[in-house]
């Protein structure tokens, strides 16, 4: 398993088809689809949760427990991208359940994975958090080895606490 890009390095740039919930109701009626392109998110803190796949019972309790926390991560002016090998139809039905309130990428070649060192025989895609500095530089990793445990919202608001001032 390649061990991905060094901290203090840029984080590998991409662009993903994704969606996110908006609208008048919260989390939103609309699925607004778009793509994301990571250098176009400088000037923020960005958290990257990949994840193995939609509508899984750890995966869910993940992006649930980052959802309920935007605010948190609004607060220290980071925004918070899940990305799984799952299409973004797949991406809609997940968020629509659950009433997710961050932007969901589809990595369906699992290049971006790839990229970052995540893409794993058999499971696809293991459960790893990677923080990029508003500048774009790799900041903080954390990559589960079983993924049946993830990082809590606590744990990444203080790495960004960090960032922030440093």
């Amino acid at each position: 398993m390649a061990a991905g890009p060094p901290l203090g390095t840029p984080a590998p740039d991409f662009t993903l088809p994704g969606g996110v919930l908006s609208g008048p109701s919260v989390p939103g009626d609309t699925f607004e689809r778009a793509d994301y392109t990571l250098s176009a998110a400088r000037g923020r803190a960005l958290v990257l949760a990949f994840y193995p796949g939609d509508n899984t019972s750890v995966c869910t309790k993940q992006l649930c427990s980052y959802s309920s926390g935007m605010e948190t991560f609004e607060g220290l002016d980071a925004e918070v991208w899940g990305i799984s090998p799952q299409g973004v139809d797949s991406h809609e039905s997940f968020a629509r359940t659950y009433g997710l309130r961050m932007p969901l990428l589809a990595d369906e070649g699992r290049e971006i994975a790839k990229a970052y060192g995540v893409a794993a025989p058999g499971i696809g895609v293991r459960r790893a958090v990677f923080l990029v500095g508003p500048d774009g530089v790799l900041r903080w990793k954390h990559v589960a080895l079983l993924g049946a445990t993830f990082q809590s919202l606590s744990t990444l608001a203080d790495q960004l606490s960090g960032i922030k001032t440093a």
